[in-house]
């Protein structure tokens, strides 16, 4: 192969022949010009690779507007330096090819750990955060690109929503603590970065807005989606675990509702003790649909539990005049009326199958009321005096 000083005006001149030809330069060896038949001229390096002792030549790119003779020899001295401190520019640029992008680690995520190992339900949370947030913004990365700042300004674009912002920060953690196993990457650029403060609600129902919720639930149509609400309201349950749940979970004679493991938040079963109001409730039920489906609340095949409350509960809110109360807030109904009545926040624990007790330390302050009526009784009697 031809030697030449490289210089501007030399590679202006060059002129194609009816073959490929490259002319290495004598300012710095291993650098050269590729002047195909075609006329395309493009700046490359040959170098060994000192590991296996194999030769190979990487294209640094096409000279013209783009990338001056000046450019490409120093994106050269740089690629020779990595090639004496053992680096290969032709692997490197076969790896940056073939790294998976942040869209691929979402399907990873999502077939590999979480449908195998969570809720469908949480599996449909999960997906609506990767498609709705985390790929639209970064997707289009490769995984090993993705920064400290790239997971922060997610983050912040979603300060509107610190409880959505937090959970999709806690995915993405999740997905780069994965993507480490996977050989993907050598630490997790979500670790770190500050969640939001987030504003607990405190929403639940007075005996007023209990007994106005009560009445639209009679007078509505739907009697399958009303009951599921009284049953909701009746034992504190999540909504999806009152709509996934089976006959067969129900043991009516002893009065228990066994939660299996596959449907509880925590994954594992639950014993929750029913109440009388309950266990009449289901009786009724069983006897009207038990030979119609398995589930407790089918939809609109028996063999498919009913999905979706949320048309149900705008237009029964709304009869109620019920302003800013969702249906998880039945939870906190339930809990609020149970403490205030007297019940010990350990026992409304276990009954609603909190795990950690300062989950149910919220409604603390409702341990009050009994105490303080306790409190008036002597004084009751002392004003009589």
């Amino acid at each position: 192969m031809p030697k030449t000083q490289l210089t501007k005006t030399r590679i202006d001149r060059t002129q194609p022949g009816n073959r490929d030809v490259i002319y290495w330069d004598r300012g710095l060896p291993r650098f050269g010009l590729r002047v195909k038949s075609t006329g395309v001229k493009s700046f490359v390096v040959q170098y060994r690779n000192r590991q296996t002792g194999r030769s190979k030549r990487k294209t640094i790119g096409q000279y013209g507007p783009t990338m001056s003779l000046n450019d490409a020899r120093e994106i050269a001295r740089g690629m020779l330096a990595d090639v004496v401190r053992g680096g290969d520019p032709v692997a490197d640029a076969q790896f940056l090819r073939q790294s998976p992008s942040v869209a691929d680690l979402a399907e990873q995520y999502l077939a590999e750990h979480a449908v195998p190992k969570k809720r469908p339900a949480s599996v449909r949370n999960d997906r609506s955060m990767l498609d709705r947030y985390v790929i639209p913004h970064l997707g289009h990365l490769r995984v090993f690109e993705v920064t400290y700042k790239d997971v922060q300004r997610l983050h912040n674009r979603m300060a509107q929503t610190p409880y959505q912002a937090n959970r999709t920060l806690a995915l993405l953690s999740k997905t780069f603590e994965l993507s480490i196993r996977w050989g993907m990457r050598k630490d997790n650029p979500a670790r770190g970065v500050e969640k939001f403060a987030e504003e607990k609600r405190q929403r639940w129902l007075s005996d007023d807005e209990l007994n106005r919720l009560m009445k639209a639930l009679s007078d509505h149509p739907n009697q399958i989606a009303a009951n599921a609400i009284r049953l909701q309201l009746l034992t504190g349950a999540r909504i999806g675990e009152v709509l996934s749940s089976t006959w067969e979970d129900f043991a009516l004679d002893r009065g228990v509702w066994i939660k299996p493991s596959h449907h509880t938040k925590q994954k594992r079963t639950e014993h929750l003790p029913l109440s009388r109001a309950s266990i009449e409730l289901l009786t009724r039920m069983h006897a009207e649909s038990f030979s119609y489906s398995r589930f407790l609340f089918p939809g609109r095949s028996p063999d498919q539990p009913y999905r979706d409350l949320k048309a149900f509960w705008r237009s029964v809110t709304k009869t109620a005049e019920l302003a800013d109360y969702r249906i998880h807030d039945n939870r906190h109904t339930h809990a609020s009326h149970l403490v205030s009545s007297g019940l010990s926040l350990p026992i409304v624990g276990r009954l609603l199958g909190h795990t950690n007790p300062s989950t149910t330390q919220r409604y603390a302050h409702l341990a009050d009321d009994p105490l303080r009526e306790a409190a008036e009784v002597m004084a009751r009697k002392m004003s009589k005096e």
